[in-house]
């Protein structure tokens, strides 16, 4: 198929145009895994400075008081809670973190990548999760509206009869 030069630098253009969109998505999944290491780093932060000497201090103030007036029983339940608080609940919320941020680094890697890319057809069996619309969707429904209209106008352009009759009516006078 041969194309005419216009078309081959409208070509062209698109193509550096999904270039550049994909290098900026790349710029802001490595921005979002930034974003992502500073929030773990700050609910450490935030929970070793913040949360854990409050909920010592409650159970200091508040739970052990009753406790250690009531039943042995209550004292053991008030510890076991503070245990699991402290030793479970926090260290939990901070892995969820972490496992966000191996799951975006994961999805930068170029052999994770590769091997989707080999799956290709065998793909289609598994229903992907429907991903909420971004400003990214729009942009390429815009661009793919914009590539239709061309090709659209290029075929009117090519195939309506006004040329060839003005043409023929020169010739005939």
């Amino acid at each position: 198929m041969g194309l005419s030069r216009k078309r081959r630098r409208e070509l062209g253009r698109l193509k550096r145009g999904a270039s550049e969109l994909w290098d900026d998505q790349k710029d802001v999944l490595e921005h979002a895994s930034k974003v992502v290491r500073e929030a773990r780093r700050q609910l450490s932060n935030v929970s070793r400075e913040e949360v854990a000497p409050r909920v010592r201090d409650a159970f200091e103030n508040r739970v052990r008081p009753g406790v250690e007036s009531g039943l042995e029983a209550g004292r053991q339940f008030a510890d076991a809670a503070g245990r699991k608080v402290t030793r479970d609940v926090l260290p939990a919320v901070s892995s969820a973190l972490g496992t966000a941020l191996a799951a975006l680094e994961v999805a930068k890697s170029p052999q994770v990548r590769r091997a989707l890319s080999r799956v290709g057809t065998a793909s289609r069996a598994v229903v992907p999760a429907k991903a909420a619309p971004g400003p990214g969707r729009y942009l390429l429904i815009g661009i793919g509206i914009v590539a239709a209209a061309g090709i659209a106008y290029a075929a009117w352009q090519t195939l309506r009869a006004d040329d060839e009759l003005w043409v023929s009516d020169e010739l005939e006078a």
